[in-house]
C-alpha cells in the first residue's frame, strides 16, 4: 500500500522537482541560445557575401538580390571597418547620418560608434571581406556585429527564470513556515486549555477543604492566606483558558492595573531589591485591555527582571503617555543585560537561558500584547552587566 507523503518528504519532493525543472529549462534555453547565435552568424556571413559581391561588382551585373539581402538586416547592429580598423559604414545603430563619412559625424556620434565597435569586438569574431582596389590589388574589410535584441533578451531569460523560481521558493518556504507556526500555536493553545482544565478540578476540592479548616477553628489568617493562593491559582487557570481564543477587551486604568501586579510580586519577592513604581500622570490612563492577560504580562516581565538580578538590585516600572496617543509601560532592572543580537530572539517560542525554563513566558507576553491588544513590546535598551529596559506600547483611549 502506498503511504501518503508527510510534510518533510513533500518539501523534499518539491525542492528536487523545482531543481530538475530549473536544470531542464536552463539546458534547453542554453541549447536554443547557441543555435540562435549560430543562425545569426550564418546570416551575417550571407550578408558579408552579398556585401562582397556589391563592392566587387561588375557594372553590367544585376545586384538587386544582394541589395535585398543587406536591406533585410533590420535587427543586427553592424559596423564595417577598413583593414586599418577605421570605421567605413554602419547599420542598425542609433546614429543619424548613415550616408555620411565617419569623419564628418559629430564628435558624440563618433564616440558612440567607437564604443560600439569595441563592444562588438568583444562579443563576436569579425567576418573578413576581401575587396579589389584600383591598382589591381586587394584589401580586407571587416564586418563586426552585435547580438540582436532578441538574442540579448534570450541571454537574460535564465536569470529572470531563476529570480521567479527563487521568489516561488520563498513563497513556498513562508507558506511552510506559516503552517508550522500555526501548528505550534494550536499546540500551545491546546496545552494551555488542557492545563486550565486540569487545574480547575483540584481547585474546586481545595475550596471545600478551606471550609473544613474554618469549621475546625483553624487560624483565620492562615485560612485567608490559603484562600488568596487558591484565588491566585484560579486566576492562572483563567489566563490559560483564554490562550488560543480572542479575549474580550474592556476599559481599564493602566496605572492601577500595572501597580497591582507590580505590588503583588514585590511583596512576595526578595527584600534585597529596591522596588520603584513611577508615573508622570496624576489622572487615569485608560486603555482597552483584558485585565487578566495584561496583569500576566506585567508579572512575567517583573519576574524575568527579578531573575536577571538574581534577587538583588533595582527594579523600576514607569507608566506614562507618549506623543502618539499611546501609553508606555517600561520595566527596568539592573540585571545581567541582553546582547543586542538577541533582542528579537528572546521572544521566540522555546528560547530560554534558564536551566529549567520552557521559553514560553516572553513568547506568550508578545502574543498577548501584539496579537490580542494590538500593541507593541520590545527591548528598549540593554547593556551587559548594567541592566535592561523592556517597554510596552498600547493605544490610549
Amino acid at each position: 500500500m502506498i503511504q501518503p507523503l508527510n510534510k518533510k518528504n513533500l518539501r523534499l519532493v518539491l525542492i528536487i522537482s523545482s531543481f530538475l525543472i530549473v536544470a531542464l529549462i536552463l539546458w534547453n534555453t542554453n541549447s536554443f541560445f547557441k543555435e540562435f547565435k549560430k543562425q545569426e552568424r550564418n546570416k551575417m556571413e550571407i550578408l558579408a557575401s552579398a556585401y562582397k559581391n556589391i563592392i566587387n561588382l561588375d557594372s553590367d551585373r544585376e545586384i538587386s538580390l544582394e541589395a535585398k539581402i543587406i536591406d533585410a538586416n533590420r535587427n543586427i547592429p553592424m559596423i564595417v571597418t577598413f583593414e586599418n580598423e577605421k570605421i567605413r559604414s554602419w547599420a542598425n545603430l542609433d546614429v543619424e547620418g548613415s550616408t555620411m563619412a565617419f569623419d564628418e559625424l559629430p564628435m558624440d556620434d563618433r564616440m558612440h560608434l567607437t564604443q560600439q565597435l569595441a563592444k562588438m569586438k568583444a562579443e563576436n569574431k569579425p567576418i573578413a571581406v576581401e575587396r579589389e582596389v584600383k591598382n589591381g590589388g586587394t584589401t580586407t574589410d571587416y564586418i563586426y556585429y552585435s547580438d540582436s535584441d532578441l538574442l540579448n533578451k534570450l541571454r537574460y531569460y535564465p536569470l529572470t527564470l531563476l529570480l521567479i523560481l527563487l521568489l516561488f521558493g520563498v513563497v513556498i518556504y513562508l507558506a511552510f513556515k506559516s503552517n508550522k507556526i500555526a501548528d505550534q500555536n494550536r499546540l500551545w493553545a491546546g496545552m494551555a486549555k488542557e492545563t486550565a482544565h486540569q487545574i480547575g478540578t483540584p481547585l474546586s476540592s481545595l475550596l471545600g477543604w478551606v471550609e473544613i479548616l474554618r469549621l475546625d477553628n483553624t487560624d483565620e489568617n492562615t485560612v485567608m492566606e490559603i484562600e488568596k493562593d487558591i484565588e491566585r491559582l484560579n486566576t492562572i487557570a483563567n489566563r490559560f483558558s483564554k490562550i488560543g481564543s480572542k479575549p474580550k477587551l474592556t476599559r481599564h486604568d493602566i496605572v492601577l492595573e500595572t501597580k497591582k501586579s507590580f505590588d503583588y510580586y514585590a511583596s512576595r519577592s526578595s527584600k534585597l531589591i529596591d522596588y520603584q513604581f513611577k508615573t508622570e500622570n496624576k489622572e487615569k490612563i485608560i486603555a482597552m485591555i483584558n485585565q487578566q492577560l495584561f496583569t500576566w504580562v506585567i508579572e512575567n516581565l517583573v519576574k524575568n527582571a527579578i531573575d536577571a538580578m538574581e534577587g538583588k538590585g533595582k527594579l523600576q516600572i514607569k507608566v506614562k503617555n507618549t506623543d502618539k496617543n499611546q501609553v508606555k509601560i517600561s520595566v527596568s532592572d539592573t540585571g545581567k543585560g541582553i546582547p543586542k543580537n538577541l533582542y528579537k530572539k528572546i521572544f521566540e517560542p522555546g528560547y530560554t537561558t534558564k536551566k529549567r525554563g520552557w521559553g514560553l513566558g516572553l513568547s506568550l507576553t508578545k502574543r498577548i500584547i501584539e496579537d490580542y491588544h494590538g500593541g507593541k513590546i520590545l527591548v528598549e535598551k540593554s547593556e551587559i552587566d548594567v541592566g535592561t529596559t523592556m517597554s510596552i506600547y498600547l493605544k490610549q483611549i
